[in-house]
């Protein structure tokens, strides 16, 4: 028996437009776009759907803002929607519970579904996965809220060395997120995120390049889209500079050496199908500026979708307007139990 190793299939890069041609915006029905919610993203969230809003209605869809912290999620069902686009973030939206109610009222819905949202919105448990399957993640350190001491705390930065990140295990846009460059900011960084979070994620620091590369499709169908790699003011990626400041700088394409952009997005095809994602999603990685080695940090499985996001930008650097990668992504739109894409 041979024991040669099997050559890893090339990387599909998205083509311009869907292999097959999307559905006219009449074909959809009634298409509620869930917006708003209740996490911490509240604010971002707004800003996705009323993007994601304006783009279906310019396409003929009958599309409605639809926010779940107004309304019951039974209206749904009882104004007649016939799809959802979910354009929430963070926890009740982009974490299964909405994904469950949606599967339960059977109207699809855009993303994935319950198991996969559930475990890819918590950063330990999609770790957990990624080890397991052999993938890089920076070397991490989890506390528990009333389970960790002072002498743990400080314990930490001998484990990961300095400096090192803590954030909220389940909170995105980088909200509650530290930076420790010494033992003294170990407990204001890990109080901070313990007030958002029961878990706090304290994470090796990989200095390098920044990344991100969205995946749209499921399964052997996912594609990579363009890599973007982020170039912030003195490193600094947070929620300011993410959405409200023009000071970021967005590089697509991202001038890699040659090799590493495919690469990368070699590993965020696999990190994205044995999470079990569909639809879409976007994987934020670390390139460790030394040995070049690629290390994930986490996957977005409901991304941002406003004037500074990033899937729009990989997306328009491939071809695809975001009018039109609203519209592919409503066509995805689908339910666990029905094995598919809903149908027209």
């Amino acid at each position: 028996m041979s024991t040669a190793k099997k050559k890893p299939a090339p990387v599909k890069r998205v083509a311009a437009r869907p292999a097959s041609a999307a559905p006219s915006g009449a074909d959809f029905g009634k298409v509620a776009v869930l917006m708003g919610g209740q996490s911490a993203e509240r604010e971002v969230s707004l800003m996705s759907g009323s993007g994601v809003l304006k783009a279906l209605q310019s396409k003929g869809v009958d599309a409605h803002a639809f926010d779940p912290a107004e309304r019951d999620l039974v209206e749904l069902k009882r104004k007649g929607f016939q799809r959802c686009f979910i354009a929430l973030h963070g926890r009740f939206g982009e974490d299964g519970t909405v994904q469950g109610a949606l599967e339960l009222l059977g109207i699809p819905y855009t993303g994935s579904g319950v198991m996969a949202s559930s475990i890819s919105i918590d950063k330990v448990m999609t770790k957990r996965v990624w080890l397991a399957e052999g993938l890089p993640t920076p070397k991490y350190t989890l506390l528990r809220r009333g389970a960790y001491t002072r002498e743990q705390v400080r314990a930490v930065p001998d484990d990961l060395s300095l400096p090192l990140i803590v954030k909220p295990a389940r909170e995105g846009s980088s909200i509650g997120v530290a930076k420790v460059h010494g033992y003294s900011e170990m407990a204001a960084a890990v109080e901070q995120a313990a007030a958002l979070d029961a878990d706090v994620l304290c994470e090796q620091f990989i200095s390098g390049d920044e990344v991100t590369c969205p995946v749209i499709g499921t399964g052997d169908d996912a594609r990579a889209l363009p890599v973007i790699r982020i170039v912030a003011p003195e490193g600094n990626y947070d929620y300011q500079n993410k959405y409200f400041t023009d000071d970021t700088k967005y590089l697509v394409p991202c001038g890699l050496p040659k090799g590493e952009e495919e690469a990368i997005q070699e590993i965020v095809l696999k990190a994205y199908r044995v999470l079990g994602c569909r639809g879409w999603g976007r994987l934020d990685v670390m390139i460790d500026g030394k040995s070049r080695k690629p290390y994930l940090l986490e996957i977005n499985t409901s991304p941002g979708m406003t004037g500074h996001s990033l899937v729009p930008m990989s997306a328009r650097a491939a071809g695809v307007s975001y009018e039109d990668l609203c519209l592919h992504l409503l066509a995805s739109a689908s339910l666990d139990q029905l094995k598919g894409p809903a149908r027209t």
